[in-house]
C-alpha cells in the first residue's frame, strides 16, 4: 500500500506530460514557415501564398544595403529589419483572404499573402 502512494504523485505528473505533449505536437504541426526577402527595393515573392487557418512565422530576411520596415495593418503588424538582417514575427491563423502589406520606409514596395 506504500508504494502506490509514493508512485501516485508520480503517474499524476507523467500523465500530466503526456497530455501537454500531445497538445503541443498538434501545435507545432499546425504551424507553417515562410520567408520574404527583400532585394533591390523588393519582396520576394510579392505574392506569398499561405494555407488558410494555419498559424504562420514568417521571416523577413533584408538583403538591401538600407532598413525596411514590413508593415500591414490588415495583419496588425510591423517589423523594423536592419540592412542585411532578418526578422520573424507570427501572424494568423488567418481566414481565406488576400493581405496586403508594403515596406513602411519604401511605399512603392508592395505586396500581398494569400490564404487559401
Amino acid at each position: 500500500m506504500k508504494t502506490y502512494a509514493k508512485s501516485r504523485p508520480v503517474l499524476l505528473v507523467a500523465m500530466a506530460l503526456s497530455l501537454f505533449a500531445t497538445g503541443t505536437q498538434d501545435t507545432v504541426a499546425q504551424e507553417a514557415s515562410h520567408t520574404l526577402i527583400v532585394r533591390d527595393g523588393k519582396f520576394e515573392p510579392s505574392t506569398l501564398n499561405v494555407k488558410a487557418g494555419v498559424k504562420i512565422k514568417l521571416t523577413i530576411t533584408n538583403s538591401s544595403a538600407k532598413s525596411v520596415e514590413f508593415e500591414s495593418s490588415e495583419l496588425n503588424r510591423e517589423k523594423v529589419v536592419p540592412a542585411g538582417g532578418s526578422g520573424s514575427i507570427y501572424i494568423g491563423p488567418l481566414a481565406a483572404g488576400s493581405y496586403p502589406f508594403f515596406d513602411d520606409f519604401n511605399q512603392s514596395n508592395r505586396g500581398q499573402i494569400v490564404a487559401k
